[in-house]
């Protein structure tokens, strides 16, 4: 991995040993761990760069590493464990940690590694981003070289404004959709590409490269051109998916459509963990709770795990704690299948007495956490087991902030209007969803896009820098429409300005 991690030994190789015993006594199912130690400072760096120890050089990771230094130093934020989604996963272990510290993180550890393995959403993970995200590093390095690192670090500026511009379907194209897809992409690279060996050209550097056999002029965007006798179409993109829209459309050179593939490529594959955030840390902090409790921990360490567990678990007034929602959600479905507060006679009883002493003994809890943890994300997991039992139990609220107290204090505590706006910031992320209508807007080759408004306003000025970046890459205006206020409303960018389409 690193010169600055060493793989662990003695007691804490003991220990490690002990707490995946046990994992795989309860039923988890992992890809192999392999745990490192280091300091500090290693895992600011590593944490700063999305958990990989090498990538390509930017200020975001600099500033990410600037800032976690400064959280740990000032007593604000202390990262406990980090593990990878990769196979085997790798896992880093703070030196200066208490024992009980080290076996609460490795039964965390191995929590995220049975839900990266198991939940479908990560079903099309690459386990070998280890090397792709090195390989990466490499690729941009010898741009920077070749083009000049401040012309190729501006693009990649640009890119990453376009991060969240995505579609979650991809993820769940099936083996067969894949293996027809390649079938085709085979087939039309025999026709038209002649090359006896790989070139080590990404895919998205290729899927570019057909589509300037469609239209090979790069001076202005790709328009759709007449269709020809014989002549086939490149496959179809997904008007959510705007990276490879402009990948394929965008009047691109090679180096640049390469960068656009590999950042997409990597937006993709953290893309599932932004997706079940609540799940996924809600699962690995179920684990590491029972194993601690039932298993691993010795009478003299029993305050120190409260304590410990209780500083993770805290909620914040300002925005919802995963690790706590989740991990009470999965107690609560636990509790309500053992006991029969399931199903329809359960769900129709109106008798609140009755309700609230349900006891019919099944036995399916553990069985059914382990279900939902393969097919759900967080917005299925919230709007189906987020119920009003549950929110009242747990006392939830919406806060906002008083200005004239300057505290933040309940706004509301009804139970619907907690899971509509819980659910409204789970959807995309909090961010907007933005879909491509055309490359050929009024016919001059400018790029038009949909808001798809879901009862809250687009923040223009947010707005406004994503588009300049857009139409600095397609190369020409760029159009959004959106509502405002009740109104529909055009807007274009000309790389400048954005301004109301009249």
């Amino acid at each position: 991995m690193s010169t600055r991690t060493k793989p662990i030994t003695g007691e804490l190789l003991r220990l490690k040993d002990e707490i995946h015993q046990y994992a795989l006594d309860y039923g988890l199912d992992f890809h192999p761990v392999v745990f490192e130690v280091c300091d500090y400072d290693t895992i600011n760096i590593v944490a700063a760069q999305g958990g990989f120890p090498s990538r390509y050089p930017h200020w975001r990771f600099g500033m990410e590493y600037d800032q976690l230094s400064k959280s740990y130093a000032y007593g604000l934020q202390k990262i406990y464990e980090m593990v990878i989604n990769t196979n085997p996963c790798y896992a880093y272990l703070l030196n200066a940690n208490h024992l009980v510290d080290q076996k609460i993180v490795m039964a965390h550890v191995y929590g995220h590694a049975d839900f990266f393995k198991n939940n479908l959403w990560f079903a099309s993970t690459d386990r070998s981003m280890m090397d792709v995200m090195a390989n990466h590093g490499t690729k941009i390095r010898r741009y920077m070289e070749k083009y000049g690192q401040d012309r190729v670090e501006e693009f990649v500026d640009r890119v990453l404004s376009l991060e969240n511009l995505l579609d979650v379907n991809i993820l769940f194209e099936t083996p067969e959709v894949r293996r027809s897809r390649q079938g085709k992409e085979s087939e039309f690279k025999s026709q038209f590409f002649h090359d006896d060996e790989d070139d080590g050209r990404s895919d998205q550097l290729k899927s570019f490269m057909r589509s300037k056999l469609f239209n090979p002029a790069v001076e202005g965007p790709a328009v759709e051109l007449e269709e020809a006798p014989n002549r086939k179409k490149p496959s179809y993109i997904s008007p959510r998916d705007i990276m490879m829209y402009l990948i394929e459309h965008a009047p691109l050179q090679e180096w640049q459509a390469d960068i656009l593939g590999i950042l997409r490529e990597e937006a993709y594959y953290f893309l599932p963990q932004r997706m079940t955030k609540i799940m996924n840390e809600g699962w690995a902090s179920y684990w590491h709770s029972t194993i601690m409790t039932k298993k691993a921990l010795k009478s003299s360490e029993i305050i120190e795990f409260a304590d410990k567990h209780a500083g993770v678990m805290a909620m914040s007034r300002q925005q919802i704690n995963p690790y706590k929602i989740g991990i009470e959600l999965f107690r609560d479905i636990e509790y309500r299948w053992d006991t029969g507060r399931f199903g329809k006679e359960y769900s129709e009883c109106t008798n609140m007495e009755t309700r609230e002493n349900w006891d019919r003994p099944t036995g399916k809890g553990r069985e059914k956490i382990f279900e939902i943890r393969k097919t759900h994300n967080d917005i299925t997991f919230i709007d189906e087991f987020f119920t009003r039992d549950f929110c009242e139990r747990m006392q939830l609220f919406t806060y906002k902030h008083n200005p004239r107290t300057g505290r933040f204090e309940v706004d509301n505590r009804d139970f619907e209007s907690i899971k509509s706006k819980l659910l409204t910031s789970l959807t995309n992320f909090g961010q907007p969803i933005i879909e491509v209508e055309s490359g050929n807007f009024g016919n001059r080759g400018e790029l038009h896009l949909i808001h798809e408004h879901q009862g809250v306003d687009l923040d223009l000025n947010f707005a406004t820098q994503t588009l300049s970046n857009i139409a600095a890459i397609w190369g020409r205006p760029v159009n959004l429409t959106t509502i405002q206020e009740g109104k529909e409303n055009t807007y274009v960018h000309d790389g400048k300005e954005m301004k109301p389409l009249k």
